[in-house]
């Protein structure tokens, strides 16, 4: 087991006016992942900053939010940029702290470089109706990946660490995915399996998948999926520093109730929004925190 405790508690050896600039670019988003990441010491906090913003430019490139020409070219642009990071070169406040951050807590270019792969997955011709290996590989690349560039900002560099990044991210995505079925119709996406959407003859085109009858049963088979990735990373943190693995606990604490809250609506009506129980998800997120 890795847990590194050097320096963590002190500030990244960043200008302030750098870091607040990474800092608002959190705020902006209108997340909680801001408030979320309180939890940890400063320099954790904004290394997990820098590791969001990042993750928020590639993300706006790819669903054609950053007003540029052409999406694939600027994600391409960014694994240059990446490469030129791990080689000390920085042009404006993020690179700064994304440098910081690299040398700080050894985080690996290739996850980088995961990420935006992911991001070049929605660019371009929508996913629609993947095989199983590509989702997989998609939610690797979009949020395992990130995972495991956050165990390590969080103090942890170890297998299990990964593990917990790999079954967690997972959760977290197919969650997104189970969630958003309606939105990404909108854009042309349908991100559920070929084979289940087969098996229950469910068409592969999204707007119509809708409003197919086995829609439901495809929907509940992939929740079981999330709900063995929670349990399988909550296993791995067992084998992780409990402080470092705070933050991870929290995540799978207030997202859960979302899978949980879409089991009981249930995918009959997609637009219906489901319950949640704001309370009852801030109250295990706190059990989370404090275990």
């Amino acid at each position: 087991m890795v847990f590194s405790r050097m320096r963590a508690s002190s500030s990244l050896p960043c200008a302030q006016a750098d870091l607040d600039h990474v800092e608002q670019i959190v705020t902006a988003s209108g997340t909680s992942f801001g408030r979320g990441m309180r939890v940890l010491p400063p320099a954790r906090r904004q290394a997990m900053f820098a590791i969001y913003a990042f993750c928020r430019e590639v993300d706006d490139i790819a669903d054609g939010d950053a007003s540029v020409a052409d999406p694939m070219a600027a994600l391409n642009d960014w694994h240059a940029r990446i490469d030129r990071l791990y080689g000390g070169e920085a042009h404006n406040a993020l690179d700064r702290v994304l440098i910081a951050a690299i040398h700080r807590f050894d985080l690996r270019a290739e996850d980088f470089h995961a990420i935006i792969d992911g991001m070049a997955m929605d660019c371009g011709t929508p996913i629609v109706a993947p095989d199983e290996k590509t989702l997989d590989q998609y939610c690797d690349r979009v949020a395992s990946a990130v995972g495991r560039l956050s165990v390590r900002a969080f103090g942890e560099s170890s297998k299990a660490a990964d593990s917990v990044a790999l079954h967690l991210g997972r959760a977290l995505q197919l969650t997104n995915i189970l969630r958003d079925i309606s939105e990404d119709a909108e854009r042309g996406r349908l991100y559920l399996p070929a084979d289940l959407l087969e098996r229950f003859n469910v068409p592969t085109r999204p707007q119509e998948a809708l409003y197919a009858h086995g829609l439901d049963g495809v929907a509940h088979i992939l929740a079981n999926r999330a709900h063995d990735h929670f349990r399988a990373a909550r296993q791995a943190m067992k084998e992780c520093n409990s402080r470092a693995m705070r933050p991870a606990r929290m995540m799978a604490a207030s997202y859960e109730p979302v899978l949980d809250a879409l089991e009981k609506r249930g995918w009959k009506n997609t637009d219906l929004p489901p319950k949640i129980s704001r309370p009852w998800r801030a109250v295990r997120a706190l059990a989370a925190y404090v275990r």
